[in-house]
């Protein structure tokens, strides 16, 4: 038995774990992942939030502001796949968090102090290296304190705290920006990522499902429990189901780990595309004063939000019916993005602002929210030995959608003037269509799992 497995299970006479999992910590540590995705995605907005400001004081192209994003984006990728493959499933999800969000409050300093381009790609590329495996390994930490079929709710609400940042800090940074300036703003996010790392130091800490799906109560004991396949032997033969595992390869040429990574590949152009543009396309496309545009920016994070909710309890409440995850995860997600999708295809078709604010509104909140049934379908499929690192290349794929998302757009805004933004909506619809398909055609967790645990046993 492995240290981590004997952390994983309660000493004798204590508590199980689906009492425990279910108590006031674990919910108690999902509030502060929460919370730490709502600062992680206040920290990625505030330049574009400041768009217009930042290209007028550095004397920014279109094409130069977007590289300033995408630079964000250039290590996250790599980063997070390097911490998912070498440390997610080795290290304790406390300290990588903390670290983290340290490197996140330091990263914010050069440019708020001052410089120009260089210093703003720099940062970002900092940045963007410590905040690029925030998302899986807070999932894999708030998933760790709940058994699988409990797991939908505290997902959506770790995926929650990225649309969260950007309702709660979009009026306010914008308030900063225009009262105080875009470097102000910067100092404000690195306050708040010290004071949550701080908490977190004192409250946090990983589930005892970790790195064992199976609750006590369910683990034999007595005679049977000598022969049981995650049974506890001693002496260098010993060899646990979670030890026997099969290769990363394997779990990553799945159809469903392809099928998901896909979609939320799509997922992620959108989420890319809000981050860096959405507020310049308020203001410079659509129309909206500076202050109007803060605030409509988080109409779409807003109908994520509400997505993402009822996705949870519809993915609950069908899988406790006994429906397969093929359909409450996959199919439920295919057809968010097509509906997102058909959304964004039709803001062209319209000419009042307000209809296509309402229009791109649903298209990128429903076309934004795939992230939580990408993580909990990963956690299905993949063995808990293989979780970390299954989430953490997925994401690193998944990302690069924000490191080519800001360039697009900024070449076609720079080309094409305000049609350049119309023009990357049709895009984004379209990737939106393609994902949907992948959803809903390749994504079986259950078969795929099946798979999996027979190449563990040969």
């Amino acid at each position: 038995m492995t240290a981590a497995q004997t952390e994983s299970r309660p000493l004798s006479g204590g508590a199980a774990p689906t009492t425990t999992n279910t108590g006031r910590r674990a919910w108690t540590v999902t509030g502060l992942l929460v919370v730490f995705m709502m600062v992680n995605f206040a920290d990625k907005s505030v330049l574009g939030l400041a768009a217009d400001e930042i290209r007028t004081d550095l004397g920014l192209t279109a094409t130069q502001f977007g590289l300033a994003n995408s630079a964000f984006f250039l290590l996250f990728s790599l980063s997070g796949a390097l911490v998912g493959l070498l440390l997610a499933d080795r290290v304790k999800a406390k300290w990588l968090l903390l670290t983290m969000a340290v490197l996140w409050s330091l990263a914010q300093i050069p440019p708020a102090i001052g410089g120009g381009l260089a210093v703003l790609i720099g940062s970002r590329l900092v940045l963007g290296a410590a905040e690029g495996p925030a998302f899986p390994v807070a999932q894999q930490t708030a998933l760790s304190w709940f058994p699988d079929h409990r797991r939908n709710l505290p997902g959506a609400l770790v995926t929650l705290g990225v649309t969260l940042g950007v309702i709660t800090a979009a009026p306010g940074l914008t308030w900063v920006i225009q009262e105080h300036g875009w470097r102000a703003a910067l100092w404000v996010v690195a306050g708040v990522g010290a004071v949550w790392a701080a908490v977190w130091a004192a409250f946090g800490g990983d589930g005892t499902f970790r790195t064992d799906d199976t609750p006590a109560r369910d683990k034999p004991t007595g005679p049977e429990a000598a022969t049981a396949p995650d049974a506890a032997a001693t002496g260098p033969e010993a060899v646990t189901a979670s030890d026997a595992a099969p290769g990363y390869h394997r779990v990553l040429a799945t159809r469903t780990w392809i099928g998901i990574t896909l979609a939320y590949f799509a997922s992620y152009w959108i989420v890319g595309l809000m981050v860096a543009w959405l507020p310049s396309y308020l203001r410079n496309g659509l129309g909206y004063a500076a202050d109007t545009a803060g605030a409509l920016v988080v109409t779409p994070w807003a109908v994520g939000a509400v997505v993402l909710l009822g996705q949870a309890v519809l993915t609950g409440r069908l899988m406790r019916r006994g429906v397969g995850s093929r359909t409450a995860r996959g199919r439920v997600g295919g057809v968010m993005l097509l509906i997102g999708a058909v959304s964004l295809f039709c803001v062209p078709l319209v000419d009042s602002a307000t209809t296509k604010t309402v229009l791109l509104a649903l298209g990128l909140g429903m076309g934004g929210s795939y992230a939580t049934i990408a993580a909990t379908t990963i956690a299905e499929l993949s063995p808990p030995r293989r979780r970390g690192g299954a989430l953490g290349t997925m994401n690193a794929v998944v990302t690069t959608a924000g490191l080519i998302a800001p360039v697009v757009v900024g070449r076609l805004i720079d080309t094409q003037g305000d049609a350049g933004y119309e023009h990357a909506v049709l895009l984004s619809g379209a990737l939106l269509c393609l994902g949907a398909l992948a959803s809903l055609t390749l994504v079986d967790p259950a078969r795929d799992a099946a798979r999996l645990r027979l190449h563990s046993r040969t």
